[in-house]
């Protein structure tokens, strides 16, 4: 079956524009919330040794009775533990905090072995946190200009009718699109239900400019072929065929990966399912993008280069 992709490609243009438009205002009126990788502060998780169920108000309850001047703390059950997060912690007040924890797990009566026991424990400093914010954003820019020069350089052989630098921006805005539209995600997430983004997620970004870039030049590259192959149909008849002739790989492709993430997110820890949440939404959009918004792009590009000649 032939699919009229780039016939219809003002409603995919007008799909994601809706979506990021929405992104947009997710990141505008609530931003991302940043954890302590960012902000600074303490990271404290704690693994339980048998069946007890972790009452995380009244740990909490009982941290900031004891350490009133640390703020607030936020307590997050595991499968078998909690992870405890609050402003940074001296070395005193981190004791005090595991006093508290043998206070409320007291060792078995029978052999006297104790319940719980420490498995990590992070502090990072506000000047830290802001270093790793910059680092972070000089990362993401870096990566996308170096697609742009990467993509140019091996499509430089295949000038007409679109320059061979158009293809690495066409990817590029699909990129931007991609990012924007998991950051927005997160807004959400962290407004409504308190996630934070860290070292991870950056990471996890950039996982998904990889993957998403990847989709986009299988699909530029069979373009590319057919410009070879075929120089007697139209460009729109020539990028029509080349998505048709690697949409179903793309697909069974992602759909493979996301069941894994899937897999990962349900059975995982939790310290690691905002990083596998953002791969998921990530490889969904960037399916999408590659297919619907990268490969039209080009006709947007072909188009502008004709009227002006």
């Amino acid at each position: 079956m032939n699919l009229h992709i780039v016939k219809n490609r003002n409603y995919f243009f007008i799909f994601s524009g809706i979506i990021v438009f929405a992104s947009l205002l997710s990141l505008y009126f609530w931003g991302l919330k940043p954890g302590i990788d960012f902000t600074g502060g303490s990271f404290l998780e704690i693994k339980l040794n048998n069946q007890n169920q972790v009452n995380a108000q009244e740990m909490a309850a009982q941290i900031q009775s004891t350490l009133p001047d640390i703020g607030e703390v936020r307590i997050q059950s595991t499968t078998n533990g909690f992870i405890a997060r609050s402003r940074h912690l001296t070395e005193t007040q981190h004791q005090t905090i595991l006093a508290i924890v043998a206070k409320l797990y007291p060792p078995n009566e029978k052999d006297n072995v104790q319940v719980w026991e420490e498995t990590r424990f992070e502090s990072v400093g506000p000047m830290i946190g802001v270093e790793l914010k910059n680092k972070a954003i000089w990362a993401l820019a870096l990566a996308m200009v170096a697609i742009i020069l990467y993509i140019a350089w091996s499509f430089r052989k295949v000038s007409r009718p679109v320059a061979s630098w158009k293809y690495g921006v066409g990817a590029v805005i699909a990129l931007m699109h991609d990012l924007i539209i998991v950051a927005g995600a997160f807004a959400i997430f962290g407004h409504f239900f308190g996630y934070e983004i860290d070292l991870l997620f950056v990471s996890a970004l950039l996982t998904i400019l990889g993957f998403s870039v990847h989709d986009t030049i299988v699909v530029y590259d069979r373009t590319r072929e057919n410009l070879i192959y075929s120089p007697q149909k139209t460009f729109d008849e020539t990028l029509n065929k080349a998505i048709n002739e690697t949409i179903h790989r793309s697909i069974n492709t992602s759909l493979t990966v996301f069941l894994v993430l899937l897999s990962l997110y349900i059975l995982g820890g939790v310290s690691t399912q905002n990083f596998v949440l953002a791969l998921m939404i990530g490889v969904i959009i960037g399916t999408y993008s590659s297919i619907f918004v990268a490969s039209n792009l080009l006709i947007v590009w072909q188009r502008l280069g004709s009227q002006k000649n």
